[in-house]
């Protein structure tokens, strides 16, 4: 990482890859299915470089940092039943 722009565990897991990314490898550290990543990428959801041609896909591993952390931080899971306001171990 250049400039210390990635902190903490997102750091330690992003020092694991190179800079340069495969679909798979990618997809691996976004933990999502390949399949979900492709579909973000058509959806134009997702950072990514094609090769001329078109087919072949490459990832920057900073820019796919950057862009999760761009994302909104609250948590829209629904799998606990448990929201912030009545979960009295949250507080």
């Amino acid at each position: 990482m250049s400039g210390g722009e990635a902190r903490g565990p997102v750091a330690a897991l992003a020092a694991e890859f190179p800079p340069v990314l495969t679909t798979a490898m990618a997809a691996e550290l976004l933990q999502v299915h390949v399949e979900y990543l492709r579909r973000m990428v058509r959806e134009g959801r997702l950072p990514c470089h094609r090769f001329p041609g078109g087919r072949e896909m490459r990832f920057l591993r900073d820019e796919l940092i950057e862009w999760l952390a761009a994302l909104p931080g609250e948590d829209q899971s629904t799998s606990t039943g448990r929201t912030q306001l009545t979960d009295p171990i949250g507080a």
